[in-house]
């Protein structure tokens, strides 16, 4: 997200406005800048223009929203009319703004400065144009829209006496429809045509001297098949109600003493994970809150992030597992669906809710593109299980843990091909596993694998959940048989690995094989999820931990994702060179899981050095250059800046190293 735009946050609704409250729909990846400003519900952008005029002119900006600011309750700015040196400013302008479920609210305050009665002339100009958000990506695609129509309509007041009170604008295509409802207290004298499809809400406000008045804003947005949201009476309002789902959230989690900043960066993480939580439905139509991706491109399901920081999560927050774990049982694959990379017993990767997944114009509906969703899942419901002490959860969902081994089996390749596999998905994914960008994975020289993918990490992933599931196959299935297959099936996995990743001449794994086999050479940080599954005997972990925290792999901010030095590296490539905090987590995990404690503290602190530069939040990824080179780290310029997995992150450091 652009450092230009300030987030508000709540659930399945964000909102990002520029630095004097407006939002000019200008932004996304097409427009320029790293993300989109507006309000966004489910997938779609409801309000496109929110800008502010006072006698005619935009204001002048003399204290704008705290950009760098790592809260996300609400957006405070101080606006004067412009004019020169010679004269103060008449009045002053204070915005206000929130986001609820669903809803954007704004106070907006004018104060006179002078000693007379003032007249103000204040205009806000607002349209939704209803964009979904794979419009707004740089993938340089254009979607046809057959049949697409755009009204807008003044609204009355309740009574319907009560004149103009706002503006109504509604989308339809076919059975789709969507609405966003503007009104104002008070009422505008006015709502104006604009000369396209925005609209001008005008007052004329008369001030005595040193008076002030309040113009209450809201906007509520209804996504296709979506009831009218609540409205919070004031951004007050929403923000306190924020506060207490981020207090709720966190109760009872104890943060360590001894290391302030670490504890500083779990209550960041903690109070993001409460506001990124989406809803989704168990396999019972349940009604459940699991983590979203991040803002601001995937405020959504997406499988293998919920997953991930459900685990970094779970000793303190075991909710989010107990959630996101039937909520994935409920979308998972019960056939196979070409387009969609669907196989029965598959975990899916992303689930959309926006016009073009609606019309089948993008995949992902419910696209299951990755190859280690479904191994995660068999680990985090085995963590959880084993955590809780508790097998009821693993019970009830122990068809889609027998069908999620049967994929791994089967259509996931650990049968025919030894290993998990994935192929290039045309229509959507090139790459499957974590490092799913174009070009991601490549041996040293930079050069791209071909053919089918074997991803070393997967393979990790793969193990510790035929681990875990025949542990459930004992304790919580009471079936020996299955337990036995599934524990042989992991050893066979183990000893497969290290005699066909294992680069002897590096002392260090393959990031993957490819399609025949061979390696694929590239010295990367997914080595340090095998110390986290813990696939590596205990002689090849220890040389992996170790290698991992020389100076061409470790930046001092964390453990780049491709070893500097290597004709692949760069530093701002998404996947090849450039520092994830969650990536850095797997690695702490797996350093104190093979005993490298030490190296976990030093992973540990450069995360956490990092957080303290931004309010002790973690961005999704960072550049990948070394600490020496700048005093603070340098963002990756696409980056998610809300992002659940690098929430969760500090979590698992305080699991890794115990707060010390």
């Amino acid at each position: 997200m652009s450092d230009r735009h300030r987030l508000l946050v709540r659930g399945r609704t964000f909102a990002a406005v520029g630095a004097g409250g407006d939002i000019s729909g200008v932004g996304g990846a097409r427009g320029g800048g790293a993300g989109p400003d507006g309000l966004f519900v489910r997938d779609a952008r409801h309000l496109s223009r929110w800008q502010l005029t006072a006698d005619g002119a935009v204001p002048e900006v003399l204290a704008p929203v705290e950009m760098s600011a790592a809260a996300t309750d609400a957006a405070r700015c101080v606006l004067v009319p412009r004019g020169g040196r010679q004269e103060p400013p008449a009045y002053t302008l204070l915005r206000e703004q929130a986001v609820a479920d669903g809803a954007f609210v704004e106070c907006l305050r004018i104060v006179s400065n002078r000693t007379e009665a003032t007249r103000v002339r204040i205009a806000l100009t607002v349209d939704a144009d209803f964009t979904d958000q794979f419009e707004l990506r740089a993938d340089h695609r254009t979607y046809a829209k057959p049949g697409a129509v755009r009204t807008r309509r003044a609204t009355e007041g309740e009574d319907g006496e009560g004149g103009v009170r706002g503006v109504e604008f509604g989308y339809r295509r076919g059975e789709w429809r969507a609405r966003t409802t503007v009104t104002a207290d008070p009422a505008p004298d006015a709502v104006e045509e604009t000369g396209g499809g925005a609209r001008r809400l005008v007052w004329t406000l008369e001030l005595d001297a040193h008076d002030t008045v309040e113009v209450a804003l809201r906007a509520a947005a209804c996504p296709h098949g979506e009831a009218e949201p609540h409205l919070p009476a004031s951004p007050a309002d929403a923000a306190d109600q924020l506060a207490s789902i981020q207090a709720g959230f966190a109760s009872g989690v104890t943060l360590p003493t001894r290391w302030p900043a670490l504890a500083d960066a779990c209550a960041r993480g903690l109070a993001d994970l409460a506001v990124l939580r989406v809803p989704a439905a168990g396999p019972d139509g349940e009604a459940l809150s699991v983590p979203g991706a991040g803002v601001p491109w995937f405020l959504a399901l997406l499988g293998r992030d919920a997953l991930l920081t459900s685990l970094f999560a779970l000793p303190y927050v075991p909710d989010l597992a107990a959630a996101t774990l039937p909520a994935l049982a409920a979308t998972q694959a019960t056939q196979a669906v070409r387009g969609a990379v669907a196989q029965p017993g598959k975990i899916v990767h992303e689930v959309r809710h926006g016009e073009l997944a609606h019309f089948g114009q993008v995949p992902f509906g419910r696209y299951y593109g990755s190859v280690d969703a479904t191994p995660l899942f068999l680990v985090l419901l085995g963590a959880y299980t084993e955590h809780m002490g508790d097998t009821a959860l693993a019970r009830r969902l122990e068809p889609a843990a027998r069908a999620a081994v049967g994929w791994m089996l089967d259509h996931g390749g650990l049968t025919s091909r030894g290993y998990l596999v994935y192929r290039a998905d045309q229509g959507g994914l090139a790459n499957q596993n974590w490092k799913d960008s174009p070009g991601a994975i490549c041996s040293a020289d930079g050069s791209g694998a071909s053919g089918p993918v074997m991803a070393a990490g997967a393979q990790g992933y793969a193990y510790d959940a035929l681990v875990r599931t025949a542990w459930l196959a004992r304790t919580a299935w009471d079936d020996p048989v299955y337990a036995d297959l599934l524990a042989q099936a992991a050893a066979d996995l183990r000893d497969r690995f290290q005699r066909d990743f294992w680069m002897a001449g590096r002392n260090f794994p393959a990031l993957a094989l490819d399609g025949e086999g061979h390696q694929v050479d590239a010295l990367a940080s997914d080595a340090g999820h095998l110390l986290w599954s813990g696939l590596l005997d205990k002689e090849y972990g220890e040389a992996v931990g170790r290698r991992l925290l020389e100076p061409d792999f470790f930046s001092g901010w964390g453990v780049r994702t491709v070893a500097a030095g290597q004709p692949a590296f760069h530093p701002l490539s998404y996947h090849r060179g450039s520092v994830w905090p969650h990536d850095n987590a797997l690695i702490a995990l797996g350093l104190a899981r093979y005993g490298l404690h030490e190296e976990a503290r030093t992973v540990a602190r450069g995360l956490v050095c990092a957080a303290t530069t931004a309010g002790g939040r973690l961005p999704e990824v960072l550049a990948g250059y070394d600490k020496g080179a700048y005093p603070v780290p340098v963002p990756y310029p696409h980056a998610c800046a809300l992002e659940s997995k690098s929430a969760a992150a500090p979590l698992a450091l305080l699991t890794a190293v115990g707060g010390a």
